[in-house]
């Protein structure tokens, strides 16, 4: 294993130092994992994270019409309750609090426990879980679909919706419009390396790759031999496709999400199928977004994230943010 690091059992909390020394927009509550908005505003405050490893996710997307705080567990694992209520102490302005969760076991159960706890101190809150992956139903980590990187887009769109002064109920409703709208699928190349572990968290022949991987090397749907980057596209499209509801004449945002270690040549590559294939389905790209947004350590390999657009949607994804990972004037 060669990893960029001091001690593993330091990963996290170094990794969150250097966030905030690179970003004094950003602040660290003291003696927790949690990354807030060093300059808070009046309103219903976003709250989002999840286990290490997928940076920039989750703390690059804090700040100005995105998240108001990111909680950080270690690699791979759900952050704790009381990080959880922590954030949301942090964060309430009076207005409400809205949980954005991954459907991971894990971060669903910390997190429903955090936001009981918080509406006991009289905290108003809600939640919504994201369960994107249309890959599999069920995984290692997960009971239904899995949250990936379609995320994103809730983060950008309630966020922004968030700054604009919308209510608690409001803010909520559109986040789940958001995640009725928003399918995606990825596959990977090469497996990562959990760095308490030291070794990859699953294996891949020279020729293999793995189609309809989560975030953290969960199974997909099949192994197969390595093909032509046209052909894995379809194949991830033509199941999202399947899923989303999206008809020829509709109008989407697309996410080519890289996994930590694919060039971005190579995303570009899979986009340029992409846009091929939705421009011959009459479906209008309104918004194209390749890197990496959510990624899973080293792993090489990408998602696709596929949103259904309305006017109210498509406004809201245009709306400016300001955050170390996502800015858009």
């Amino acid at each position: 294993m060669k990893k960029l690091m001091n001690q593993p059992d330091q990963y996290v909390d170094q990794m969150l130092e250097g966030i905030v020394a690179a970003h004094p927009e950003l602040k660290r509550i003291a003696g927790t994992q949690v990354i807030v908005r060093a300059h808070p505003k009046a309103k219903v405050a976003l709250v989002s994270g999840g286990g290490s490893g997928h940076e920039p996710a989750h703390a690059g997307y804090v700040g100005v019409g995105m998240l108001d705080a990111a909680v950080s567990g270690s690699v791979f694992t759900s952050p704790t309750p009381d990080q959880v209520l922590s954030a949301i102490r942090a964060v309430d302005q009076g207005q409400g609090v809205l949980l954005v969760i991954k459907n991971y076991t894990g971060d669903v159960m910390n997190f429903e426990m955090a936001a009981d706890l918080a509406s006991m101190e009289g905290i108003a809150i809600e939640k919504v879980i994201v369960a994107d992956d249309v890959a599999v139903e069920n995984s290692t980590y997960t009971v239904g679909q899995r949250g990936i990187a379609g995320t994103v887009f809730v983060h950008k769109i309630a966020g922004a919706a968030a700054e604009a002064g919308m209510d608690l109920a409001t803010v909520k409703r559109i986040a789940e419009k958001v995640i009725a709208n928003v399918h995606s699928m990825g596959m990977a190349l090469s497996p990562c390396t959990v760095p308490a572990s030291g070794k990859p968290s699953f294996v891949l022949g020279e020729d293999e790759v793995e189609i309809g991987i989560g975030i953290h090397g969960e199974p997909g749907t099949h192994r197969e031999n390595l093909r032509l980057a046209d052909e894995i596209v379809d194949t991830l499209l033509d199941r999202i496709l399947a899923h989303s509801g999206v008809v020829d004449g509709d109008e989407v945002a697309v996410m080519l999400n890289g996994l930590g270690a694919t060039p971005q040549s190579e995303l570009y590559i899979a986009y340029r199928r992409v846009a091929e294939r939705l421009r011959a389905r009459n479906i209008a790209v309104h918004k194209a977004l390749v890197g990496e947004y959510m990624t899973s350590l080293e792993m090489a390999g990408f998602s696709i994230s596929l949103l259904k657009l309305d006017d109210e949607l498509m406004s809201l994804l245009d709306a400016p943010a300001d955050t170390p990972a996502y800015r858009q004037s």
